[in-house]
């Protein structure tokens, strides 16, 4: 009895083409882009660097923060030094595998940073409603047990992306219309049944994005109850408060989410650089404004960050 192997055929290397319709205005948008990369690498090795050698900010929210700051980090790094070589040197070739590893860490790490804005509104819910239970509850040995739950995740759902990708035959050529290797430009070069492909992009999307988004609703409703029951106004203004970075964190990271699937079923006959340029904006806007956000509101990290440039300045003018 013969059997008969099935092989598929994939090209060694696939070409990034940027913004299809804008190439001559690559290397003007490289320049926004490259600033926000630039705030996003420096705003989170600065909030990562206070958080670890400030012992008073080893507490669970801030411990929450530097996963956000990690996860931001790897999710900008993974296509941003590769969107800005095509910009400047036109170098647009990545390596077959090159091009599935950087998917399955964009796509993880997204899942990774839905998870971590969850925990964080559980960590709310937990400081303003059991607020005597706090440090009983979230422990460290919870928080870990929440950082891995939250890898896990990810890693468990994204795992399959690649193995079902290389399995396929590209027979229509290896130009992937975007600036990074995401799922479904991938997809959309393969020959074949891609439907369970396209499923199952569109389930994990809709199952992380509505039942981390539901739970987070939900935490904030039980919130609102606990703060309108506060006696004075100045009380309900002050726990609120706590929670305005990390609403704003939530917009941030999901406002681009909702505007692009909008997009993508409403202006389906708007030009390709149009998505291209939303999805961009996705992964660089939330690892850029979050730092931001958390140093202007959060009056722990606003004084550390202060004290650190002020000492800075005492040295140079002491060596001056």
């Amino acid at each position: 009895m013969l059997l008969s192997n099935v092989t598929s055929t994939h090209p060694a290397i696939f070409l990034l083409m940027g913004i299809p319709g804008l190439e001559h205005l690559h290397v003007w948008i490289s320049i926004p882009f490259c600033s926000a990369y630039t705030l996003a690498v420096l705003g989170n090795c600065t909030l990562l660097f206070i958080i670890q050698v400030d012992a008073a900010l080893h507490e669970p929210m801030y411990l929450f923060l530097a996963m956000l700051a990690t996860i931001d980090l790897v999710l900008s790094s993974t296509t941003l030094p590769k969107m800005l070589a095509i910009f400047w040197f036109k170098d647009q070739e990545i390596n077959f595998y090159a091009c599935l590893v950087q998917m399955f860490f964009l796509h993880s790490f997204s899942i990774m940073e839905s998870a971590v804005l969850l925990a964080m509104a559980f960590d709310r819910y937990v400081a303003i409603c059991k607020p005597l239970h706090y440090t009983t509850v979230l422990t460290r040995t919870l928080i870990t047990k929440i950082g891995i739950a939250a890898m896990t995740r990810a890693v468990t759902l994204m795992t399959p992306l690649p193995f079902l990708l290389r399995r396929f035959n590209y027979c229509r050529g290896p130009m992937i219309a975007h600036c990074y290797c995401e799922h479904m430009a991938v997809v959309r070069l393969a020959c074949g049944d891609t439907r369970f492909n396209n499923i199952y992009g569109i389930a994990v999307a809709m199952f992380i994005v509505v039942l981390d988004l539901l739970f987070v609703i939900l935490s904030y409703i039980f919130i609102l109850q606990a703060v309108l029951q506060l006696a004075s106004q100045e009380a309900r203004y002050k726990a609120f408060g706590t929670c305005v970075s990390h609403i704003g964190a939530i917009l941030a990271f999901y406002t681009p989410v909702v505007i692009s699937s909008v997009m993508h079923r409403v202006a389906r006959r708007a030009a390709p650089h149009v998505h291209i340029l939303l999805a961009n904006f996705y992964l660089l806007f939330p690892p850029m404004i979050n730092p931001i956000i958390y140093g202007v509101k959060t009056k722990q990290i606003r004084e550390r960050v202060l004290r650190l440039f002020l000492r800075k300045d005492v040295r140079m003018e002491s060596e001056g």
